[in-house]
């Protein structure tokens, strides 16, 4: 297993509805931590097993679970 963190920034203000989504993103394969960065809530911090996923595949993933994310450049 190789741990990789990435950092997304959320293309609009994180809803009740969008923490859900971020507490859920836990269960897609691969990603092992999702967490939205205090006190702006404007980013989130993604763990995730990159011998598992590649770093599109998980942009892909976070945004089929309804997160409206972009890389963070």
């Amino acid at each position: 297993m190789t741990k990789v963190q990435i950092r997304y920034r959320l293309e609009k203000p994180p809803d009740e509805r969008m923490m859900e989504q971020i507490a859920a993103a836990h269960s897609i394969y691969g990603i092992m931590r999702v967490q939205p960065l205090l006190p702006s809530l404007e980013e989130i911090v993604v763990d995730y097993d990159a011998s598992r996923l590649k770093t599109e595949d998980v942009g892909a993933a976070l945004r089929r679970g309804g997160l409206p994310v972009e890389l963070e450049k």
